[in-house]
């Protein structure tokens, strides 16, 4: 096993990987930015270096500083988390060059994985559903014009290199195609450095369930279960449950086995989520695009299956078996919800940052919180949003729905703008009580204000 372990991340998901670590017996060594100087995340680590100032490009995107932490603290292996460079392969490269164990996929699977365009052509070619769209970049508005009219409108127009619902807009017709592509081409280029432009059809009424895949040491992919992520603000999760309310064992099935054959087609190692969309109406899902990291809301799988995702992440790094027997993994127990709590205020999701005056966790059977901040920390506006993740495990979706409005009305923060009275609401409208609701939710409880001529 891994015995000493760089966390190139901040915030909870360093906090998350360096509680395991402690579990486990692993020296944890914390990078951090000058601005973070003041988190939990550093003084709970073993170790700790600074690798620069607020700026990420700085220090938390620096691969020459975080390589000089590892080599002057000695560290054994790397962990990237979740954004920043965990989906860089370059800088992956680099960490086994410099003769560190990487804790995730190979660089090739995340070059694969992570131009979308490239990806979409390799899963059809697996046998894994993609949307109707382009099998090439769109290289100019004609070509992009050209194959919407083969698609049929709305589409989407996505920045090929894109990821985490950045680059992205609806076209509804032609003028619309002709706008919105300009404008996706300039933030993919400005953003990505890669102006690739897909074009794929859009669905107006389509849920987002995602699947927890795992490549063992041993040559394995196992698919574990869904998640439901549909609760979003701009594209970007705001709530996932799982297992999801859409999703009927029939269902279930061909999920797990389309998320195999995505991770088999590309000799997938480590942990990795194949994000897909489903048409309620038809039953019919579409792959989005795999995401070669540890996911945001891996907690709640983590709940319904009882395992540590981030100890089986350094286990297979490690060239472990996993904790768990992989013929029955699948089988899982009790519903989970996880609630992102973000720096943002509750109408509008702008972000507010500040000083927390105030920070008072829930607690409970069932009640997790993974954070980022506590008392007398600040919320820089250099980062995103993100403060903690408040995560349920009920017996049921009835029992965690309750659970949670009991863990909302208990946190208590105070200083930094934060949604937490947005979940109150969330969790009281009928709609999301339901179970059948859709991507378009927040927009429909947060309807758009038309401007007045």
């Amino acid at each position: 096993m891994i015995e000493s372990l760089l966390i190139a991340n901040r915030g909870e998901i360093a906090r998350r990987i360096i509680r395991t670590a402690r579990r486990l017996g692993i020296r944890s060594i914390a990078v951090y930015s000058e601005a973070d100087a003041d988190l939990p995340f550093v003084t709970e680590a073993d170790e700790a270096v600074c690798v620069g100032p607020a700026n990420p490009a700085q220090s938390y995107r620096n691969t020459e500083a975080i390589l000089a932490a590892a080599k002057s603290t000695g560290a054994q292996a790397v962990h990237p988390g979740y954004g920043f460079l965990s989906e860089n392969a370059e800088f992956a490269r680099t960490v086994e060059a410099a003769g560190l164990v990487w804790v995730g996929p190979s660089a090739d699977a995340i070059t694969a994985m992570g131009d979308k365009i490239n990806a979409r052509n390799l899963m059809a070619a697996a046998g894994v559903p993609v949307a109707p769209g382009t099998h090439d970049p769109a290289a100019t508005v004609a070509a992009a014009i050209e194959a919407a009219a083969g698609i049929g409108y709305p589409v989407m127009v996505k920045a090929a290199a894109g990821g985490g619902g950045m680059g992205m807009a609806v076209a509804e017709d032609e003028d619309g195609l002709r706008t919105e592509y300009d404008k996706v081409r300039a933030f993919a280029e400005r953003m990505f450095g890669d102006g690739s432009v897909l074009i794929e059809r859009y669905f107006p009424r389509v849920r987002h369930v995602e699947v927890q895949i795992l490549g063992l040491a041993d040559g394995r992919v196992v698919a574990l279960s869904e998640r439901e992520c549909s609760v979003q603000r701009r594209n970007q999760k705001l709530v996932e449950e799982a297992p999801s309310p859409a999703v009927s064992p029939e269902l279930r099935e061909r999920f797990l086995a389309a998320a195999v054959k995505a991770g088999e087609a590309v000799g997938y190692r480590n942990a990795g989520t194949v994000e897909c969309l489903l048409d309620p109406t038809t039953g019919e899902f579409f792959f989005l695009e795999m995401n070669t990291r540890l996911q945001v809301e891996h907690p709640i799988t983590e709940l319904i299956h009882g395992i540590d995702l981030v100890e089986e992440q350094l286990r297979i790094a490690s060239g472990a078996a996993p904790t768990f027997d992989p013929a029955t993994i699948h089988a899982t127990s009790g519903h989970a919800i996880e609630l992102r709590i973000n720096a943002e205020d509750p109408k509008r999701f702008l972000p507010g940052p500040g000083q927390v005056t105030t920070w008072i966790e829930p607690s409970g059977e069932g009640v997790r919180v993974d954070a980022g901040y506590g008392p007398e920390t600040t919320v820089t506006p250099f980062y995103d949003s993100l403060m903690a993740k408040l995560i349920v495990l009920g017996t049921d979706r009835t029992d965690a729905l309750a659970k949670a409005r009991a863990a909302v009305a208990g946190f208590e923060i105070a200083g930094p703008k934060n949604n937490l009275p947005f979940f109150a609401e969330l969790l009281e409208h009928d709609e999301f009580l339901s179970g059948d609701y859709d991507t378009g939710i927040v927009a429909r409880m947060r309807p758009a204000k038309v401007k007045k001529g």
